[in-house]
């Protein structure tokens, strides 16, 4: 008997308008898939880890990255497939494919292969200076169009459509912002491929004249640019760009200060994470990029520390304190809470923001022993990393269909995977725990702090 096309949806957008600094932000969260391919076994046997370790567990079921193990009393772990010897990894691999109904085999799920454009782990080091190429900014005028209000210019990596004519000089300075931060984003540590949503072969962003044109656009009015993952475009009016008009011609103005753009396109190079990452981290990591200093293409990645407590001092003077709060609640918020705490004043949106850049910054350069700081973070990931790349291999997977209204049909014998906000966002926080508790990290953290001079609580 075959197995019947059963059709699906994507669901919803989760939409998260934050507010931050002095520019508004809004990010539209859509909802992608996570995949955990069915594999298991029903049978006891010996894990060797690689330095020799052997436990006995079941296998349940692996992603990517990960393996779900059922220990003797019950428990089920989750561990990165990287921690096991080549056999086990190997035990692995060869069981992630489903069976056919009716004992015959399935088409597999091919294994993401290793991108050999992204650094292992141990490799990886952090930038001082991140300089864009000038070849990132040479631009390309594709089309222009004034009774149709469209001009498309292209740099490397992003395709811009604009409701002006701009010379290319001009779009060549915005460009080099868009193109220096997809730059900084792929140097850092996190192990992040800065690629193009599937389907598109540059990042899009879409420039309006005025605030009226990209409100009128679906441009939230309390915002000053929007990453829309479900259209996989940037919406971002002129002046946002530093763009002014002076007779007819439009200019870059040299005094503008592009901290809420780099945000925004640090979301922008991150979007196939997004489902896989609690809002803090999103959140969190764009503040970090943001707060670099930056100019002119450059951004001086080198010097996070003098940075950040710069950004620590400016948060101060606008009223806010160095207090984590309650470091569960705030690690394991879901969308909704964060959405609802944000809606209530401009402060309780800032304060998340920076609870959530004091954590990243703590997990990147004051978690774990000298000279291993932030490895843990940098495993979250890389778990992460896996995630994605096993999303792309579900929907590359011939059985699935996908359709231009956002519908996609796979095998009854081939379900999609788990799409839920509640749960894929923190399906990996315990490498960032590794076997500490909340109130253990709290203390690590308070302490860490105090160790460069600054007095952070958390409970």
């Amino acid at each position: 008997m075959k197995s019947t096309a059963v059709l699906r949806k994507f669901p919803a957008r989760d939409i998260h308008p934050t507010t931050m600094k002095l520019a508004c932000r809004s990010l539209f969260f859509a909802a992608v898939l996570p995949v955990s391919v069915s594999a298991s076994d029903d049978e006891e046997r010996p894990w060797k880890d690689v330095q020799g370790r052997v436990i006995q567990a079941v296998m349940v079921s692996a992603t990517a990255d990960q393996v779900t193990l059922r220990m003797a009393d019950g428990k089920e772990h989750q561990i990165a497939i990287s921690r096991f010897c080549p056999e086990d990894q190997a035990f692995v691999r060869s069981r992630t494919a489903a069976p056919a109904p009716g004992g015959s085999p399935a088409p597999a799920m091919q294994a993401p292969t290793a991108d050999p454009a992204r650094l292992p782990a141990e490799k990886r080091t952090w930038p001082l200076n991140v300089v864009v190429p000038s070849r990132s900014i040479e631009i390309q005028t594709l089309e222009e169009s004034a009774p149709a209000r469209k001009f498309v210019y292209r740099s490397e990596a992003f395709e811009f459509t604009s409701q002006a004519k701009l010379a290319g000089s001009v779009m060549k300075e915005v460009a080099r912002t868009f193109e220096a931060t997809r730059a900084v984003v792929s140097e850092m540590p996190w192990g992040v491929l800065c690629r193009p949503p599937s389907g598109l072969e540059r990042y899009q962003a879409a420039l309006y004249e005025t605030r009226n044109d990209y409100i009128a656009a679906g441009g939230p009015e309390n915002s000053g640019g929007v990453y829309m993952s479900g259209e996989k475009i940037f919406k971002v009016p002129f002046p946002s760009i530093g763009l002014e008009m002076r007779g007819k011609t439009w200019f870059k103005n040299d005094n503008y200060d592009g901290g809420t753009l780099i945000h925004e396109i640090t979301h922008q190079m991150m979007h196939d994470y997004l489902t896989f990452l609690p809002t803090w981290v999103i959140e969190g990591t764009a503040e970090y990029v943001e707060m670099l200093p930056y100019n002119a293409g450059t951004f001086r990645a080198g010097s996070h520390k003098t940075a950040f407590r710069d950004h620590v001092k400016e948060m101060e003077k606008r009223g806010y304190s160095l207090d984590i709060g309650n470091l569960e609640t705030h690690m394991t918020m879901n969308r909704s809470t964060w959405s609802g705490i944000a809606d209530t004043s401009s402060h309780a949106m800032g304060e998340l923001y920076f609870r959530s850049a004091l954590l990243v910054y703590f997990f990147n350069h004051l978690d774990g022993e000298k000279d291993r700081e932030g490895r843990r973070f940098i495993r979250f990931m890389d778990a992460v990393y896996g995630e994605v790349t096993a999303l792309r291999a579900f929907f590359a997977d011939p059985r699935v269909k996908t359709f231009p209204d956002g519908r996609f049909s796979y095998p009854s014998d081939f379900p999609p995977p788990d799409m839920k906000s509640e749960t894929a966002p923190f399906k990996h926080l315990k490498l960032l725990l590794d076997e500490r508790g909340y109130s253990q990290i709290a203390q690590e953290l308070v302490e860490a702090y105090k160790n460069i001079g600054l007095k952070v609580s958390a409970n």
